[in-house]
């Protein structure tokens, strides 16, 4: 009778053991998750079970039959020469190991199974905790992964909610292996153009935008996805949208100066003599400019013709003023333009604007002045204070 039930026992074991592989296969495939990752880290987790239910001095490993689900631990005992008393759960004699397997030698790790009778309790009840765990590790690296797949880049975004702080919280999709995912990405206050914010703010929840993936921040807490709509590289990745000739390499983007909500220039540059580079950007009516323009919430949008030649890329960066003179300090970088008396407050532009983004396009440093006027000079920054 006691053969009867021990045989039971272990066809119960068995099968209990089976049920568990089963299912761990099947939330590996629903979950795509390397089944190993599971059973290494739960055999990891009932390490420490048996160490804390059954014997904390041993060394033990358990091993997990990746076919059968059965598990079973194993007691590791280092080969001496001699065992000193109270070291037993620790070393084993080299006599003792050659009853075992004749080619154990001292130094050597001899494993001797010591699995308890009821560590199938154990192991259903640590099982489920750890592939709980394991679970939400593996889908936060995988957002993770995925994430970093948009890095730098532009996605289009639904905006779900606002906080108090002038935050954005932006739903975007990201690609994965079977499909895709939503998640959460945030816009932060700070990233709001001022022109934007309240009480003339332009977001509202549920208006679908634009964003520029800036920064993907991993962690404990989960995958935090940045996105920003005052990078340069928005209106870039917006032009490579729109623009089939930017995007195929016939047209360069050289240079982007922005104030974001307010205005942008960028200067363009054909690679094919045949193409005019601004005339692809601003398209047939200037339908492509206007569209991405509309995208950035009537953001004025300038695009001049890069050149080589210092005089002429100052004189482009100005527009729409006029120049009649563009003298240049090449070891300084500094340049002194004469414009008509009349357009020399286009030229700099309200607050300074136009002649700070035309330095900012062009790196050199721009001084306006009227025909008549001592030249002097003034920097970015001096510029800036102005403003």
């Amino acid at each position: 009778m006691s053969e009867t039930k021990s045989r039971r026992k272990k066809k119960g074991d068995f099968d209990e053991a089976a049920e568990l592989l089963s299912a761990l296969n099947d939330l590996c495939a629903e979950k795509n998750i390397d089944i190993d990752f599971l059973l290494n880290a739960l055999e990891t987790a009932l390490i420490t079970a048996y160490k804390r239910n059954f014997n904390s001095a041993q060394n033990v490993r358990v091993s997990i039959d990746k076919t059968t689900g059965q598990y079973k631990v194993f007691a590791q005992k280092e080969v001496a020469e001699k065992v000193e008393p109270g070291t037993e759960q620790l070393y084993i004699s080299v006599e003792d190991a050659k009853k075992l397997s004749g080619e154990y030698q001292v130094g050597d790790i001899v494993d001797i199974e010591v699995t308890p009778r009821n560590f199938g309790r154990v192991a259903a009840m640590n099982a489920k905790q750890v592939v709980t765990q394991k679970i939400r590790e593996a889908e936060r690296e995988q957002v993770y992964t995925n994430s970093t797949k948009i890095l730098n880049d532009i996605i289009p975004g639904r905006i779900r909610r606002m906080d108090d702080d002038n935050r954005v919280f932006v739903e975007v999709e990201i690609e994965k292996d079977d499909g895709t995912e939503t998640v959460e990405a945030l816009l932060p206050g700070d990233e709001i153009p001022k022109s934007e914010q309240p009480p003339k703010r332009h977001y509202a929840p549920n208006m679908r935008i634009m964003v520029y993936v800036s920064e993907v921040r991993g962690g404990n807490k989960g995958t935090q996805v940045v996105v920003s709509r005052t990078h340069p590289n928005l209106v870039k990745k917006l032009f490579i949208r729109e623009v089939p000739e930017i995007a195929s390499g016939l047209v360069e983007i050289k240079s982007i100066a922005r104030e974001a909500g307010s205005r942008t220039k960028i200067a363009v540059y054909s690679n094919d003599p045949n193409v005019d580079a601004q005339g692809a950007c601003i398209g047939k009516n200037g339908i492509r400019v206007n569209q991405i323009s509309d995208e950035l919430r009537g953001e004025k949008i300038d695009i001049v013709k890069w050149s080589n030649d210092p005089v002429e890329l100052i004189t482009a960066s100005l527009s729409p003023a006029s120049v009649l003179n563009v003298e240049i300090n090449e070891p300084e970088k500094m340049a002194v333009v004469t414009v008509p008396e009349n357009q020399q407050s286009l030229a700099i532009g309200a607050g300074g604007q136009n002649v700070r983004l035309a330095a900012k396009l062009t790196g050199w440093k721009i001084d306006i002045i009227k025909p008549g006027d001592q030249k002097e000079e003034i920097t970015e920054d001096a510029e800036e204070t102005e403003e």
